[in-house]
């Protein structure tokens, strides 16, 4: 069980009359490559026997969680995305490598249970299937590789400063499908833990469902604000009525530098719904694209 459970989302004490949620890897901690590359995608080739495809499968990787509109989701549409993609390149096709079978993963997916470890768990011990088997070693070893590689990663410039100042004039959690159990981690390590009043990993829910549940009915529409650096929190923020602002992946400091000397204000003003807003997420939408650069015609189903 972990720290944190759906009730103390529901029962969040109100403080302020505004609230705050904020997306944590890739946003607060320059974390999400490193993460990818060396904890996510090394795994991937390893558990799925995809050696040969390493480059190729590589690129649908990164295109998926880190430089596309997909950027930031749960782990395991993640992968679903990253393995379609592979399949359609002729390349991968061409390769003679067997690729991997996904109607396992597809199914766990759109089960409606949780995205989450100890979801999975249930549905191995259940089934007993051999790919829900895989993917479970596949997330487990991630994990493990996170906790092994992740260290002391301190958080872009400027995000102490903001939380302080959100801190003051707002209610704040953390808003992730990151695993708790790394959240709070990463949190305490950089010694930003106390800023939160509550830390909401994959085990709560969705992005959407932590917003709705700690927020919901407790605040006014224009006094809700969802800070993310992905399409992923976007639309979370758009199917919970709150407000949005982007952290711009490549642009995360000067992000945090425009929330704290312009945004924030803007928001407690009650000026950053409309116009402004809006010229902040088309700026952000064009930094994160829907089609892989080897192929800007080809669909990422999922």
């Amino acid at each position: 069980m972990g720290v944190f459970g759906k009730s103390d989302l529901i029962h969040l004490a109100r403080h302020h009359d505004a609230f705050v949620g904020l997306d944590s890897d890739g946003c607060v901690f320059p974390t999400m490559e490193l993460k990818q590359k060396q904890c996510f995608h090394a795994e991937i080739i390893a558990r799925w026997q995809l050696e040969q495809l390493a480059r190729p499968l590589r690129e649908c990787a990164e295109f998926v969680n880190l430089r596309s509109r997909w950027r930031g989701q749960n782990r395991f549409p993640a992968l679903l995305m990253t393995f379609e993609l592979l399949a359609a390149r002729p390349d991968a096709r061409a390769s003679g490598v067997r690729l991997p079978d996904t109607a396992a993963l597809k199914a766990f997916i759109r089960s409606g249970l949780p995205l989450s470890n100890a979801a999975l768990a249930k549905e191995v011990e259940r089934t007993g299937h051999a790919e829900l088997v895989r993917l479970f070693a596949w997330s487990l070893a991630v994990n493990a590789n996170v906790e092994r590689i992740v260290k002391d990663v301190a958080p872009f410039r400027g995000v102490r400063e903001s939380l302080e100042k959100i801190r003051a004039h707002a209610d704040l959690i953390v808003v992730s499908q990151t695993p708790e159990e790394a959240l709070i981690r990463e949190w305490q390590t950089s010694g930003l833990e106390h800023f939160p009043a509550l830390i909401a990993g994959q085990e709560l829910g969705t992005k959407t469902e932590h917003l709705q549940l700690a927020a919901g009915n407790k605040y006014a529409a224009d006094r809700v604000l969802m800070i993310g650096d992905a399409f992923g929190d976007l639309h979370a923020a758009r199917a919970a009525g709150t407000l949005f602002f982007p952290v711009n992946p490549g642009h995360e400091e000067e992000s945090w530098r425009r929330l704290h000397d312009e945004a924030f204000d803007k928001f407690l003003d009650g000026a950053y719904a409309g116009n402004y807003e809006a010229a902040l997420i088309v700026e952000f939408e064009a930094l994160l694209p829907e089609f892989p650069p080897w192929n800007e015609e080809a669909m990422v189903k999922g």
